[in-house]
C-alpha cells in the first residue's frame, strides 16, 4: 500500500507547481530520494533510424544495470504517463512515438484466447497489471510490447492513442523505457541530483539525476578560451615593455652622467697648466 502511495505521489509531483516539469528529459534518470522506489529512464529518438528493437532496447537497458520498464499496477502506470507528458511538452520537439516496454511473449501463434496468458515480463517480474488498448493483444506474429505514444494520431476505437499497450512485431523500431533499482550513489561522477521541493513543500524529495550537466558548462566555457588567452598575452607584452623600459632608464642615467662630469673636469684641469 504504501508503495502505491508513493508512486501516486511521484505522479503528483511531476507537475505538481511546475517543480519537475522541466526536468524530465530523454536520456536522464529520474529517482526519488528516499532511496527506496525505483528509478526510470525515458530513451526518445527524434530520429526514426535510431529506434531500436525489443530485444536493442532490452539490452540497452540491462547493460547500465536495468531492465526493460515493468509495470506493478495502475498508480505506477500513471506515474509513467505523467512522465512521458513531460517529457513531450511543447516546445520540447518530441512528438509521436511508442515506447517499449518488458512484456513480451515468448511462443507462436496460439488461439486469442490463450495468447493473453501467455505474455511475461522480461526482468522475470510476476505483475499481472495489464493495460491493453482495446481488442489488444492481437497476437500471431506480435509478440512484443509497446506503450502507445502517438498523440497526433486520430483516436480508434478505444480512444487516443496514448499509454494503452499494444503487441508489436520485435524487429519493429521504437522508443524505449528503463528501469532501475533505487540508486544510493550516482553511477557515474558527471552525474547531479536535483532536489525540487522547495522551502515549505512538505512532500517527499524527488531526484532527477542529470548526466549532461559538465558537456554543457564545457559548451559555455571552449569559446571563451580564445578571449582569455588574448587578454593574457596582452597583459604579459605590457608588462614585458614595462620592465624593459625601467631598466634602461636605470642602465643609461648614470653612465651619461658619469661621462658629461669626467669630460668637464679633464677641460678644467688642462687650462690651468
Amino acid at each position: 500500500m504504501s508503495r502505491v502511495v508513493w508512486l501516486l505521489l511521484g505522479a503528483a509531483l511531476l507537475c505538481g507547481h511546475g517543480a519537475f516539469c522541466r526536468r524530465v528529459v530523454s536520456g536522464q534518470k529520474v529517482c526519488f530520494a528516499d532511496l527506496k522506489h525505483p528509478c526510470y529512464k525515458m530513451a526518445y529518438f527524434h530520429e526514426l533510424s535510431s529506434r531500436v528493437s525489443f530485444q536493442e532496447a532490452r539490452l540497452a537497458c540491462e547493460s547500465e544495470g536495468g531492465a526493460l520498464l515493468t509495470l506493478e499496477n495502475e498508480a505506477e502506470q500513471k506515474l509513467i504517463e505523467s512522465m512521458l507528458q513531460n517529457l513531450t511538452k511543447p516546445g520540447t520537439g518530441i512528438s509521436d512515438g511508442d515506447f517499449w516496454i518488458g512484456l513480451w511473449r515468448n511462443g507462436d501463434g496460439q488461439a486469442s484466447g490463450a495468447c493473453p496468458d501467455l505474455y511475461q515480463w522480461s526482468d522475470k517480474s510476476h505483475s499481472q497489471y495489464r493495460n491493453w488498448y482495446t481488442d489488444e493483444p492481437s497476437c500471431g506474429s506480435e509478440k512484443c510490447v509497446v506503450m502507445y505514444h502517438q498523440p497526433t494520431a486520430n483516436p480508434g476505437l478505444g480512444g487516443p492513442y496514448l499509454y494503452q499497450w499494444n503487441d508489436d512485431r520485435c524487429n519493429m523500431k521504437h522508443n524505449y523505457i528503463c528501469k532501475y533499482e533505487p540508486e544510493i550513489n550516482p553511477t557515474a561522477p558527471v552525474e547531479k541530483p536535483y532536489f525540487t521541493n522547495q522551502p515549505g513543500d512538505t512532500h517527499q524529495n524527488v531526484v532527477v539525476t542529470e548526466a549532461g550537466i559538465i558537456p554543457n558548462l564545457i559548451y559555455v566555457v571552449i569559446p571563451t578560451i580564445p578571449l582569455l588567452l588574448l587578454i593574457l598575452v596582452a597583459f604579459g607584452t605590457c608588462c614585458f615593455q614595462m620592465i624593459h623600459r625601467s631598466k634602461g632608464r636605470t642602465k643609461t642615467s648614470p653612465n651619461q652622467s658619469t661621462l658629461w662630469i669626467s669630460k668637464s673636469t679633464r677641460k678644467e684641469s688642462s687650462m690651468e697648466v
